[in-house]
């Protein structure tokens, strides 16, 4: 099986990297194909003659996206849509990622696959647009939404806090939002299970979640919770910090330039019934996460 892992370069594609390093893998970062130019894919897509497409490239700078909706929207909705249709026109399987932005966030039960979507962020309605054109493409798809996502590398909540925890005496977190911190090692560890069979039955398993699943971590906690273990964790790891107070705040008193969904919870009973999937919980998979961040900054 030859895997082209399109996003290599990111948290998600990184870790797919490693966790599928015993297959034949293209790892593709923009410099090999750019998805702010989805007239050039299909070219390079024959070119490289994948036999399955785990699109991990997404533009995901979500208050940017505000102002910058064009070119989110060929990152994210156009481009997917013409791997897909590639895909589609050759029976080639493609997994795309997608988030939890795609709720509104209302209430307080996990979303559901079969929700209705309703975003309140550029970012969300172009993530949004991006499944409906992966699914209308007709071939063998899964949208794979997960929520939270971070990893000791790249930019994220985890490297975000860790680095505010060093130079500030009080950090301000919001505490309205709920949902799972998920680590990229936790999504590449799933989809290689997902993988693990051949590709029909893989093929199989996609039409019985009707090409859509959630993956995340168990459990739920809040922004201001999972800034709480990343100082915890990291002091216990004898970390120096300049932080002495964190104070939980609402997601009024955080203006941003995008809506953020209050409640981020994930249905996972798909993942399991269909995949055969139990995702540990986010504590779990948090710490190799966290010791490797404390291993740099040691």
């Amino acid at each position: 099986m030859r895997i082209l892992v399109t996003g290599s370069s990111g948290q998600v594609g990184s870790a797919l990297i490693t966790h599928l390093r015993d297959q034949d893998v293209i790892a593709a970062d923009r410099s090999m194909i750019d998805l702010t130019q989805p007239n050039e894919i299909p070219g390079i897509l024959q070119r490289l003659e994948p036999s399955l497409i785990i699109n991990a490239a997404a533009y995901t700078a979500v208050d940017q996206a505000e102002d910058q909706r064009e070119l989110a929207t060929l990152t994210n909705a156009v481009a997917p849509g013409v791997m897909a249709r590639w895909a589609a026109g050759r029976g080639i399987p493609i997994i795309h990622f997608s988030t939890d932005y795609v709720f509104d966030g209302r209430g307080e039960t996990p979303w559901r696959e079969e929700d209705a979507t309703g975003p309140l962020s550029a970012y969300g309605e172009t993530k949004r647009d991006g499944e409906n054109a992966v699914r209308a493409a007709g071939g063998n798809s899964l949208v794979v939404r997960t929520s939270w996502v971070y990893a000791a590398t790249g930019k994220n909540f985890l490297r975000t806090i860790a680095r505010l925890a060093r130079e500030r005496e009080q950090l301000r977190i919001i505490a309205d939002q709920i949902g799972a911190p998920t680590s990229a090692a936790l999504i590449a560890n799933a989809v290689v299970a997902m993988l693990s069979g051949d590709l029909e039955v893989f093929r199989r398993r996609c039409a019985q979640c009707d090409g859509i699943v959630h993956l995340a971590a168990a459990g739920e906690t809040n922004w201001y919770g999972f800034a709480r273990a990343i100082v915890e964790g990291l002091r216990a790891r004898n970390i120096a910090l300049a932080v002495r107070k964190i104070v939980p705040i609402a997601t009024e008193d955080y203006r941003t330039a995008a809506r953020r969904p209050h409640n981020s919870r994930l249905d996972l009973t798909k993942l399991r019934k269909v995949f055969g999937i139990t995702p540990v919980h986010w504590l779990t998979a948090f710490g190799p996460e966290l010791e490797a961040l404390a291993a740099e900054l040691r």
